[in-house]
């Protein structure tokens, strides 16, 4: 009787702790599953943000001048770089900004006014005082009509959906005259001698 008592109490110790056990590979693949979860998604964040994006914008003239040219925004590490090649310009410098709509109609004026999602006034990129997102600033052409203008910033995405920084659905616009950074609401840089809207 005694052997049968202790051959149950062996038994049932054996089978607490299989159970116990089992609970523990249980848990263990539980949290195996979580964290492998939690690294995809870890890893597909940081393969969305180093990401690269590109678009270019082909400009189209207005109000009868010669202008002509490409816009290439590219976006890498959470940054959007921009380089503009501008052709057919009178020798000098000239207003370039990004402007709220992506409409190239009537001259270049149904792009409405330089693009301000946080409602800033107009100024200098990176004026403490405050300067519109659209507020790219002037170039110089060449005696030949030629111009470029670089800039880079974390403060515009391509395609992120953010109001405040997604360039797409908004153009490129080029003024003949020059931005003074000063006169309200856009720098009194003139005529709208070119167009391009920013899609992909």
């Amino acid at each position: 009787m005694k052997r049968i008592s202790l051959s149950l109490v062996i038994f049932a110790s054996i089978a607490i702790i299989g159970c116990k056990n089992d609970k523990k590979e249980e848990d263990k693949t539980t949290q195996d599953s979580e964290m492998n979860s939690t690294m995809e998604e870890m890893e597909s964040e940081s393969e969305s943000e180093s990401e690269m994006k590109k678009v270019t914008v082909t400009m189209s003239p207005n109000n009868n001048s010669n202008l002509a040219g490409e816009v290439v925004f590219t976006q890498e590490d959470g940054e959007v770089s921009m380089t503009a090649l501008i052709t057919g310009l009178p020798e000098g410098e000239h207003a370039i900004h990004i402007h709220e709509n992506g409409d190239c109609s009537e001259d270049g004026s149904a792009a409405g006014g330089h693009w301000n999602p946080t409602d800033e006034k107009h100024g200098k990129w990176g004026d403490a005082e405050g300067y519109h997102k659209g507020d790219i600033g002037n170039f110089t052409t060449d005696s030949n009509g030629n111009g470029t203008i670089t800039m880079s910033t974390d403060e515009w995405c391509i395609g992120c959906g953010d109001e405040e920084k997604d360039i797409l659905g908004k153009s490129v616009i080029v003024h003949d005259g020059v931005d003074d950074f000063t006169s309200q609401p856009s720098g009194n840089a003139g005529t709208r001698v070119g167009c391009g809207v920013i899609e992909e």
